[in-house]
């Protein structure tokens, strides 16, 4: 994420926000889901679709941090950037409108 966001003046700050922002933002993660359910296995399809795209492009991420940069690895690292933090921002919308599976008695009694 340090590389994909290009420097202000020189500066890599605007890098360091994001890389802030990327650690931060788990930490207002319970607000986000608005799912009335928890876990995973009950959840929809969308929340399923969303955490491959989240996983993939922290794989992606990890990758492009020790690999030396090209142009092409750096539009690479910005668009995973930008799934990333979708896969959050998005979260309230796509928990909300998803139907989720019945969560059984043994679990919720």
């Amino acid at each position: 994420m340090l590389r994909a966001i290009p420097p202000i003046a020189g500066s890599q700050f605007p890098g360091v926000v994001v890389m802030g922002g990327a650690i931060a933002i788990l930490f207002v993660l319970p607000w986000l889901d608005r799912s009335p359910v928890k876990s995973m296995r009950y959840k929809g399809m969308w929340s399923k679709i969303w955490l491959v795209i989240f996983a993939i492009s922290f794989v992606i991420l990890g990758y492009l941090g020790v690999v030396s940069s090209t142009p092409t690895r750096t539009l690479m690292a910005q668009i995973c950037t930008a799934l990333y933090f979708a896969f959050f921002f998005l979260m309230p919308i796509y928990t909300k409108m998803e139907s989720t599976k019945p969560v059984p008695e043994r679990v919720t009694g």
